[in-house]
This record gives C-alpha cells, structure tokens and sequence, in this order.
C-alpha cells in the first residue's frame, strides 16, 4: 500500500480541480492505497458541514429532487474506506469561519510538511 498526500487549495465549486481532486482520491482508494489531504486556504470550505443542497427551478425540482452533490457528501462517503485522513488549515478554517465535519481534523501546514516526508507521492492541486 503507498501513502500520496494532495494539498488542496480551491473552494467548492469554483474549478474543476476540487472534482479532479475528489476523483483521484477516490481512485487511489479504490487501489487500496492510504490518502492523506491538506486543505488550504478555500479548499477547507470542501468539508464545511453546513452545505446544503438546493432546487433546480430550471427544471422545476425542489432539492431533494435535483439531489446537487455537495463536496462534503462526496469527502463523507470517502471516509468510509478508512484509509483517508484530512487536515483543514486551523488558520485557513478561523478567517473564514468554517465549521467543518468531525472526520476531518484541525491542523497547520506543518503537518502538511510531516506527510509529505513520510509519503510515496505528493499531489499540489493550487489554484489558478
């Protein structure tokens, strides 16, 4: 089993990087390899727990119907292998006030800097 270690930058919904960052988590899981994330500056907003889905007037359905993926249901289901760890930036989380779910834990870049010295490969997804 290898460790790859992503440092995530962007928020939820703005790039496509967070979806390319999702999948490739998700496909380094599925191998069987341990995956470690460092979220950073907006991207600590992907685990916020407060998201909400919401309706598609568009096409005239409430929320429960449209079923918008949020990028925390996408980070909860992926905690369910339990070989993913994630560490929201504690600076990052307090200036934008995030409350973030339990699974993910409150850290500084210096234990980005721990994973990235015990890990097979590292992944920096930075924003544009």
């Amino acid at each position: 089993m290898k460790t790859l270690t992503l440092l995530l930058m962007d928020p939820p919904y703005e790039t496509e990087n967070t979806t390319t960052a999702l999948r490739i988590i998700d496909a380094a899981l599925k191998k069987g390899h341990k995956v470690r994330a460092f979220a950073y500056e907006g991207a600590v907003s992907l685990t916020m727990s407060q998201q909400k889905q919401h309706p598609n007037p568009v096409k005239g359905q409430d929320a429960a119907q449209a079923d918008h993926p949020t990028t925390v249901r996408a980070i909860q289901s992926l905690f369910k292998t339990g070989n993913l760890e994630w560490i929201a930036c504690g600076m990052c989380v307090d200036e934008r006030g995030v409350d973030f779910i339990p699974e993910a834990k409150r850290g500084a870049p210096k234990d980005f800097l721990e994973w990235v010295k015990t890990s097979d490969n590292t992944l920096v997804i930075a924003t544009q």
